[in-house]
């Protein structure tokens, strides 16, 4: 563990909660935050003032640290930016882009910032535009992926850079922790375990989808696209898998069909708990996780079993 990371960022245990589209909310960061770990805001694709509205209702909440993801391509993100600036908000984390743009304005306003990347190329560019850490997600994460997996990211982009690392991806428990330590990494990053948090606004059919899950039940779509994206198996994935098949032998594929399929699909599963057409991201790890829990449970369950796993060495 990086003690400066964990003063700079200002929280007690190096666990920091993934900035999950419709699922971090107040109501979640702010109960990590409270916990002793780095709630983080999702700001998705919504304009400046709602982001406001999620930071204010934040603070109602907590009066610890807490940061906001900032999704570069989002049509509104030079509103978001102005605001995370005009919010004191002091952690930022990144994606789908470079923050370089607004790098000035971020050390100005004394924001930390810590963008996602999936690659040492990219790791090694985030740390000459002036990140303060960079947060390594293997494709064993949720959501949209890289190609590489944690174990072989971390440890190649910690030789690579001099500023912190945080491992992400496939990480539920203690024992994930610790090997992400022993891999070089400063802090890390959790999503799927917190999706079934108590504090999570998830649909129970959410939840329930990740407690019932294997170790196969999730599955890669938009390989096709160029942007990977991994989920829990239901319908949706087997008609979504089905076109990829049909147009990925085209010479011009129609993309569009997939974007009709997945049209609001995320929000369907999140919001609405549809079990056939939702996107239930979920991670590689979910069949690890087995109890819902409230954050403070789940990070002292994680800071104990990390404590068990290093008190107890292998001895050759």
């Amino acid at each position: 563990m990086n003690q400066p990371l964990l003063d700079q960022l200002g929280i007690e245990y190096p666990i920091i909660q993934g900035a999950m589209s419709w699922v971090a909310t107040p109501s979640l960061a702010a109960a990590v935050s409270n916990a002793g770990g780095l709630g983080m805001l999702g700001s998705g694709h919504e304009p400046g003032e709602f982001v406001r509205e999620l930071i204010k209702e934040t603070k109602k909440l907590t009066d610890k640290p807490f940061g906001v993801n900032i999704l570069l391509l989002s049509p509104y993100v030079d509103e978001v930016v102005d605001v995370v600036c005009q919010e004191n908000i002091k952690v930022i984390t990144t994606g789908a882009g470079s923050p370089g743009k607004y790098m000035e304005r971020f050390k100005e306003a004394g924001i930390s910032v810590i963008p996602v990347v999936a690659s040492v190329a990219l790791a090694r560019r985030m740390e000459n535009e002036g990140a303060d850490a960079i947060i390594c997600e293997g494709m064993e994460a949720g959501g949209h992926i890289g190609k590489l997996t944690t174990m072989t990211l971390v440890p190649q982009v910690v030789d690579a850079v001099t500023i912190p690392v945080i491992a992400a991806g496939g990480i539920a428990d203690g024992r994930g922790m610790a090997a992400a330590f022993m891999l070089g990494a400063s802090a890390v990053q959790l999503g799927t375990r917190f999706v079934v948090a108590h504090e999570s606004i998830a649909h129970d059919n959410f939840k329930k989808r990740i407690l019932k899950a294997r170790d196969i039940d999730t599955v890669v779509t938009g390989l096709v696209t160029g942007h990977p994206v991994r989920v829990l198996r239901n319908k949706l994935t087997k008609e979504y898998l089905k076109v990829e098949k049909e147009i990925s032998s085209d010479a011009n594929p129609d993309f569009a069909r997939l974007e009709a399929i997945g049209k609001g699909a995320l929000r369907k599963a999140v919001i609405e708990g549809d079990k056939h057409g939702g996107s239930f991201m979920a991670g590689q790890i979910a069949g690890l996780v087995s109890r819902e829990q409230s954050c403070e449970e789940i990070i002292q369950e994680l800071m104990r079993e990390y404590k068990e796993v290093t008190s107890n060495p292998v001895v050759f």
